[in-house]
């Protein structure tokens, strides 16, 4: 994306993404760096939002960046420590104090005669997590905002466009949160709202024909909502150029390859799917550590995907459904990093391929993957898919991964899944799932005594996976799924709920 007119700069902050995220609803473009990894700033940038941080300015080695060579050349809005950090640097006072908040306050002082807090309703609702806070404003700044407990909760340098709060109102429970965001990315900054899934597509297919060419796209698809995505862009550039592989490791959900395989097709996508079920199977065979399973998984899946690519004629590219949180992640704050997470993508090919990698969604966010995805015309069945790991089922049994285990799981979780759809569940889930445990239990079936599995569901909500909550299905539907679990699928007599939030449990339990 050439035009970036707004620039985040992350020092570190748990809410980082979600400032993007903010700024991205209300149709404007923006992309997040790490403090000590900053651009060239662009011609078309228009305003620089400074994000909150765990650390404190007053520390000796705190996160820096050089303020004047923005201040007064473009729009700035700090946030919890970028305002701190504007104070600091510039004459102003931070410390720690006992006066600190966490959660919710309200501000009981709101600056009519400010452009940031413009339309901002006096006693306000604002979210707080600071323990520092701002005792004195530099010379020539002004508040425009307190809590009951914060004076300075917002400021203005005075004859410039700059501001720092102390609240975060990227969060929801900054009430009036996207309206301040508005204010300064709209209003104080200017930037046009003209980033839509329209002009994401059009400007998106131009930029693939020029920089592809006649050349020739090979692309691993998942059936998951990203690979697809980026496949159809792929596809609307260059057409038959792209040569889509879709590899059945034996470990993908009941009936999926099928179902997948012929999705595709309607899509008019040129597809090849791979039955490689045996030798996922044998490269499995035995392993119970997790870390050596997904090594096998991907190992084996690199060298089917490179069989089948050689087998193509002249393939210059590796087409992947990378997407913007994959490409923050791999970028720290502490470290940058140009390694994009394995897991998410085909990793590790060998460099004998000399493949050039094109992304064509690596600036989207999930839900933003989804618009364009519906402005592409494809169904809400695809978009709506519940994410799904990489290595599949195989980091869903816990231990060794046999066909016979893989056909019992299969099972039950094609129970539970149907069983979310038919009872309008499905939607209210972010993702969802069953775990076959490395365990037994005894049970009474009829007048016998039994010695059987055990499988856990679980069923999440989230944004974006970085953190997620168990979801609270009703009893009676989670007793029928139990049920109908227990009668239907032969060797399973236990059934249990995982109610564990991530932090600190992980989504999968491999």
């Amino acid at each position: 994306m050439a035009s970036v007119p707004i620039l985040i700069i992350d020092f570190g902050s748990q809410y980082t993404q979600l400032i993007a995220r903010r700024v991205r609803e209300l149709n404007v473009y923006c992309e997040i760096y790490p403090y000590n990894n900053l651009p060239e700033i662009w011609p078309t940038t228009k305003g620089v939002i400074l994000s909150g941080s765990p650390c404190s300015v007053r520390e000796p080695d705190a996160p820096n960046i050089p303020l004047e060579t923005l201040r007064r050349k473009f729009p700035i809005l700090g946030i919890c420590y970028g305002a701190q950090l504007l104070a600091n640097r510039f004459g102003g006072q931070v410390a720690a104090s006992n006066t600190r908040e966490y959660g919710r306050a309200n501000l009981t002082r709101v600056g009519a005669e400010s452009n940031l807090l413009a339309g901002i309703d006096p006693n306000s609702q604002v979210w707080m997590s600071h323990g520092d806070t701002i005792v004195a404003l530099p010379e020539g700044a002004s508040i425009i905002g307190s809590t009951e407990s914060v004076e300075v909760a917002a400021f203005k340098f005075d004859q410039e466009d700059t501001y720092g709060i102390q609240f975060h109102p990227e969060v929801t429970h900054s009430t009036q949160g996207s309206q301040i965001l508005k204010n300064f990315v709209v209003d104080i900054a200017g930037c046009a709202q003209d980033f839509t899934p329209a002009q994401f597509v059009e400007s998106t297919v131009n930029g693939l024909k020029a920089k592809l060419g006649n050349d020739k796209v090979v692309m691993g698809l998942s059936g998951g909502v990203d690979s697809s995505v980026a496949a159809v862009l792929l596809h609307q550039a260059i057409g038959t150029n792209l040569y889509c592989i879709f590899v059945d490791n034996g470990l993908l959900r009941k009936g999926e390859y099928e179902q997948v395989l012929d999705s595709y097709k309607h899509l008019g996508l040129n597809i090849k799917g791979v039955d490689a079920k045996a030798a996922f199977y044998a490269s499995l065979k035995g392993l119970e550590d997790p870390e050596e399973k997904r090594k096998a998984i991907g190992k084996t899946f690199i060298e089917v995907f490179e069989k089948e690519a050689n087998s193509l004629p002249s393939v210059g590219w590796l087409g992947q459904g990378t997407i913007y949180p994959d490409v923050i992640e791999s970028v720290s704050v502490k470290g940058p990093s140009a390694t994009i997470k394995s897991h998410h993508n085909v990793g590790g090919l060998p460099d004998r391929m000399a493949l050039k990698v094109v992304e064509p969604l690596n600036t989207l966010f999930k839900d933003e993957v989804r618009r364009v995805g519906a402005s592409l015309g494809l169904n809400d069945q695809l978009l709506g898919r519940h994410p799904f790991p990489g290595p599949g089922l195989a980091i869903r049994i816990l231990g060794d991964v046999t066909p016979e285990k893989v056909a019992l799981l299969q099972e039950a979780d094609h129970i539970f899944i149907s069983m979310l759809k038919e009872r309008g569940l499905y939607d209210d889930v972010w993702q969802a799932g069953v775990i076959l445990l490395n365990a037994r239990s005894v049970g009474v079936m009829g007048d016998e005594r039994t010695y059987q599995q055990v499988v856990a569901l679980r069923a999440v909500m989230s944004l974006d996976g970085m953190t997620a909550d168990w979801v609270h299905l009703p009893y009676e539907f989670l007793a029928d799924v139990s049920n109908a679990i227990i009668n239907r699928v032969h060797g399973v007599n236990r059934v249990v709920y995982d109610i564990s939030s991530k932090p600190p449990a992980t989504i999968e339990w491999e």
